[in-house]
């Protein structure tokens, strides 16, 4: 029996002997589940070329993305040696789009542990506590809730001034509401658990029973609804960096590339096009990939 083999019946093992053996075996089933998904397999593959073009730009990226050549502007795509063609300072646009999917990434992985957390603490005191706690996070909730996520981002960057740290703060800002409704729902279905309630019996505190056993009960809703709304960030910062409010010039960010290109849409398409082929699938491998994800992590749907 090969050692693959031998790896697979103990991660399989219906009755694990000890509690990394029993954690390693649902990853397992998980990933089976996943690889079973074709949409998600997609969605997975898009994200990990993202990874991949972020982590490798300075190797597979053909030229430097702030080098300006105006002999060689506005060329079409299939040109030799600038195959998805170049902007109106002769810039190659695969190089800028292969640079600027690091500002994605970058903003993605801030707002990915600061909005989740706040939300995440918010949800689950307030679920907790209940009461006037309850009412007080609620409302402040309801009214983050309340205005459009893009136009209170415009609000606050504004008010902050414009750059990629703001940009990111404000999204952040923007974006924590529907992890502390989703993290509030969860605790109140286990807030009156027998096994909380012999918790509390054993002498753990609020912050003892929050931290270590409700918030990993939330943990796979809030990962999956980060992995839906990481396109609705990627949109918000695209958004931000079209209007001038985001990241500034020359910085290869996808949004301020279409805005600088929508001048020349219509004769030279390709300048505001490429980069925005860039944001939508982006955005669909993300969509794609928390759809995977709910499937898996969600115990209701592995049921059906």
């Amino acid at each position: 029996m090969s050692g693959a083999q031998t790896w697979r019946q103990w991660v399989t093992d219906p009755s694990p002997s000890s509690r990394r053996q029993a954690r390693l075996g649902q990853w397992w089933l998980a990933w089976l589940r996943i690889k079973r998904n074709n949409l998600a397999m997609a969605g997975l593959v898009i994200v990990g070329i993202l990874l991949f073009a972020a982590a490798f730009a300075p190797w597979i990226a053909p030229h430097d993305p702030l080098v300006q050549d105006l002999s060689r502007r506005l060329l079409p795509p299939g040109t030799p040696g600038n195959w998805l063609g170049t902007d109106d300072f002769g810039r190659d646009i695969l190089s800028r789009i292969i640079y600027g999917s690091r500002i994605t990434l970058y903003i993605i992985g801030l707002v990915a542990v600061t909005a989740p957390v706040l939300g995440l603490l918010i949800g689950t005191v307030a679920g907790y506590f209940g009461g006037w706690v309850d009412a007080v996070l609620m409302r402040l909730t309801d009214i983050f809730l309340a205005f459009p996520r893009l136009i209170l981002a415009l609000a606050l960057v504004a008010v902050l001034g414009p750059g990629i740290e703001n940009a990111v703060l404000a999204i952040a800002l923007t974006a924590w509401p529907p992890y502390a409704r989703v993290a509030r729902a969860e605790t109140l279905t286990v807030r009156k658990s027998d096994y909380i309630a012999a918790i509390r019996l054993q002498g753990a505190g609020p912050v003892r029973i929050i931290a270590g056993h409700i918030v990993p009960m939330c943990l796979p809703s809030v990962i999956i609804r980060v992995t839906l709304d990481m396109a609705g960030v990627i949109l918000i910062a695209a958004g931000l960096g079209f209007l001038g409010l985001g990241v500034q010039p020359p910085l290869p960010e996808w949004g301020l590339m279409i805005s600088t290109g929508r001048k020349y849409l219509f004769e030279q398409w390709w300048v505001a096009t490429m980069p925005g082929l860039a944001i939508f699938i982006v955005s669909l491998g993300f969509n794609l990939l928390g759809d995977g994800l709910r499937d898996v992590l969600d115990p209701r749907s592995a049921a059906r």
